[in-house]
């Protein structure tokens, strides 16, 4: 007979290896849109290669300034105080892990290690990271709809039809009701009242709000600030306020797929909407291959053996 140890392991299988075929599908779309595409990427890395340095170490520097700002948000999420040398060094790693696994699973197994090694429950590390995901996404939305009225014709909502609409809401539904009256519901109850109790106990204690509002906040402001000195450093004239929003725009739509570290996802709406502001093609390029380099490709290898040297010395 199949213990229910079994069937999660299975269950659990077969969602990574779905997350992985995904992945790859969009991967490889990826690639076949480089490939169409290589005369406007290479002219755009020509570009950057003769950017502004000095607008370059500034994206270099709020870069850098998002893993503390993601540590901070991660101890605001927790009440109990974290070592902050090696909760900033868990950040580091984790945004390495998150570009090899999908759907942001490599960021995520290193901060659930990392708190279970700081001696949280499993139950309230996992806790943990949903409240520091979820005041992510608010300020990543509030931010939106408060640049949103500065830039206005920017952001352009698609028309969805209402038979659509309906059908969506009647899905979401169904799976709701599905999953709080099937066998689950007792987890998925249990699941929401201890993130409810962290929420509580979070926003009992001011520091600790302060610290997951501001670190979230800091996290998304520092990632728009790397895109914006990056377009100074490429010569591209389009206002700082709309940088922003394009950047928060693109990220929260390439969420929804899940590849490693939004690699792909991001890339193409960050070029889709820097075009669509009016910027040209290999300045859009240029701009998106600035950005990726210093947020994702130069500190891959530091990130990694960073998290191979935290993973020895037993802190993960």
């Amino acid at each position: 007979m199949t213990s229910p140890a079994d069937l999660a392991t299975g269950v659990g299988r077969r969602r990574v290896y779905g997350h992985t075929a995904v992945c790859l599908a969009l991967l490889v779309c990826a690639a076949h849109l480089a490939r169409r595409h290589w005369p406007t990427l290479e002219t755009g890395a020509l570009r950057l290669a003769v950017a502004d340095q000095g607008w370059l170490l500034v994206a270099a520097t709020a870069a850098a300034g998002t893993w503390a700002a993601s540590a901070l948000a991660q101890q605001g999420a927790v009440v109990r105080r974290l070592p902050g040398g090696r909760l900033v060094a868990a950040q580091f790693a984790a945004s390495a892990a998150n570009h090899v696994l999908p759907a942001g699973l490599g960021a995520g197994a290193v901060n659930l290690r990392f708190l279970m090694r700081c001696g949280l429950p499993p139950g309230r590390s996992a806790s943990a990271l949903a409240v520091k995901a979820t005041a992510g996404a608010l300020v990543r939305g509030a931010l939106i709809a408060a640049l949103a009225p500065a830039c206005p014709g920017l952001l352009r909502v698609p028309r969805v039809p209402a038979a659509a609409l309906a059908t969506v809401l009647v899905a979401v539904v169904l799976v709701a009701t599905v999953l709080l009256a099937g066998p689950p519901r007792h987890r998925c109850r249990a699941a929401l009242a201890t993130v409810l109790a962290d929420i509580r106990a979070v926003h009992a204690n001011p520091p600790r709000a302060a610290a997951l509002w501001g670190g979230s906040l800091a996290f998304a402001a520092l990632h728009a600030l790397v895109l914006i000195a990056v377009t100074r450093a490429v010569g591209f004239p389009l206002a700082p306020v709309r940088v922003a929003l394009l950047y928060l725009a693109a990220s929260s739509a390439a969420a929804l797929l899940p590849t490693p570290g939004g690699l792909g996802s991001l890339d193409a709406a960050l070029g889709l909407a820097l075009t669509a502001s009016g910027a040209p093609a290999a300045a859009a390029a240029s701009v998106v291959l600035g950005y990726r380099l210093l947020t994702v490709w130069l500190p891959l290898v530091p990130g990694l053996l960073v998290l191979g040297a935290l993973t020895r010395r037993k802190a993960l």
